[in-house]
């Protein structure tokens, strides 16, 4: 079992929107509802999923999605 931060994806949605963070070999990148593509520093990444957990932003869900080993 893998557990680095490639391993994961990180899933911030609403009933409206999904935006979907990961990490390759570039570095942290995110997926915007709209399908385009960011690069993203670590602390940029942390600044979202904070924002998203401590309910700031109300009506936001995490979910972390383990991606397997291939």
């Amino acid at each position: 079992m893998k557990l680095t931060n490639d391993s994961y994806t990180i899933l911030i949605s609403t009933k409206n929107f999904i935006e979907r963070y990961y990490r390759d070999k570039k570095g942290w990148a995110k997926v915007s509802a709209r399908g385009k593509t960011f690069r993203m520093t670590a602390e940029q990444v942390l600044n979202h999923l904070l924002s998203a957990l401590s309910g700031i932003k109300s009506g936001l869900t995490v979910k972390v999605d383990y991606n397997e080993e291939e």
